[in-house]
């Protein structure tokens, strides 16, 4: 695979690394029965050709509903919410759909994706969103959202365009990302772009599947102490990883297993190798995405004198699945369920009996 003009979009430069308590996974239940989002997002519903205020990132905002043009940006996961919830054709432009259009396709079919406008291949910019004519841009902090390029919510704001905000992304007051439980974010976010599109019955059965096979999940036998999972998305001199804040948070305890950087109050971010030797991994899930291969990410374990004889490295304890399934998105389930499996396959968790709804890993590495 060959490397992109730029990085992956969830990537953030900046490291934290402060201390948090492990979350425990949502009891999301209630979701199933109609409500569309979590407690951080009530939206007011409005007729067609109106307009809708929901909750994004702890303020009030307000969208045109049905929204006829959305630009949407991010690693494939925000495409992946708009198309879940069958609004393709009120896109209006995409970026960054070539590394992830397979995934995509798998899951919502070949003829959808290969239908979508592709705005730009590259990291958006103002002018290209302009240029897409839209009326909301569907986004997040360093999925898109940058101040170094001056796209930003406000400056959207400035060329009358509404900007929405992945809640994974909110902004906390020191720089860090996450606000919020992973699944609730998921859920604030299908609840949310639903009324914006004017779908909120898709959205309302979207998040009643997606609780119905979590709930699947959590009920499956546990082993007596949960095995630790390592989130490898990249690195040679440090490792880029996910806290407490990121999807991979979730989808790791959904599928029985503990999360080696769970204290890490943030959702993705950088940390060093001697965090990772002392985390004392049983399992490595790695980010697919051009630039670094599976086979790299793997060589670069095998070769590390701190990792190489671990193991999780020395038995092959792998799975790499697609950014776009790490990264919130409704296919957190499908990771979670295909790692619950690759578990279950090294005797790290008791067999469940749970099958993948979908095989997201790429063709050469299973």
């Amino acid at each position: 695979m060959t490397r992109p003009s730029v990085r992956p979009t969830h990537v953030r430069r900046s490291r934290t690394r402060r201390r948090y308590a492990v979350p425990a996974l949502v009891a999301a239940v209630a979701l199933a029965s109609g409500c569309a989002g979590s407690s951080a997002s009530t939206p007011t519903s409005a007729p067609k050709g109106g307009t809708v205020t929901v909750t994004n990132c702890g303020a009030r905002e307000t969208f045109p509903s049905p929204a006829q043009r959305l630009y949407v940006t991010g690693d494939g996961n925000l495409l992946s919410m708009v198309l879940a919830l069958g609004a393709e054709k009120q896109i209006a432009g995409v970026t960054g759909l070539a590394a992830q259009k397979q995934t995509l396709s798998t899951v919502y079919g070949k003829d959808v994706v290969d239908r979508l406008p592709v705005s730009s291949q590259d990291y958006p910019t103002m002018e290209n969103a302009i240029a897409t004519r839209p009326d909301v841009v569907v986004s997040g902090w360093n999925y898109g959202y940058t101040l170094e390029k001056k796209f930003t919510p406000e400056d959207l704001k400035g060329h009358d365009i509404a900007p929405y905000v992945l809640s994974e992304s909110c902004k906390q007051g020191n720089g860090a990302r996450g606000t919020m439980p992973p699944w609730d974010a998921l859920y604030a976010d299908l609840g949310n772009l639903g009324e914006i599109t004017g779908r909120q019955d898709r959205a309302r059965a979207v998040i009643a599947d997606i609780t119905s096979r979590l709930g699947a999940l959590t009920k499956a036998p546990r082993p007596a102490a949960p095995p630790t999972v390592f989130l490898f998305d990249s690195g040679t001199k440090n490792i880029f990883t996910s806290g407490a804040f990121g999807g991979p948070h979730a989808i790791i305890e959904a599928a029985g297993a503990r999360n080696a950087t769970a204290d890490l109050k943030d959702s993705w971010t950088e940390v060093s190798w001697e965090r990772l030797v002392s985390a004392k991994p049983d399992f490595f899930a790695f980010v697919d995405y051009p630039g670094q291969s599976f086979a790299d990410k793997v060589a670069v374990l095998r070769s590390n004198p701190a990792t190489k004889n671990l193991p999780a490295v020395t038995e092959g304890r792998f799975i790499n699945l697609p950014i776009s399934s790490w990264t919130s998105s409704p296919t957190n389930i499908d990771a979670a369920e295909q790692l619950r499996k690759a578990l279950e396959k090294h005797g790290l968790v008791p067999a469940s009996g749970i099958s993948p709804r979908v095989d997201l890993q790429p063709s050469e590495d299973r």
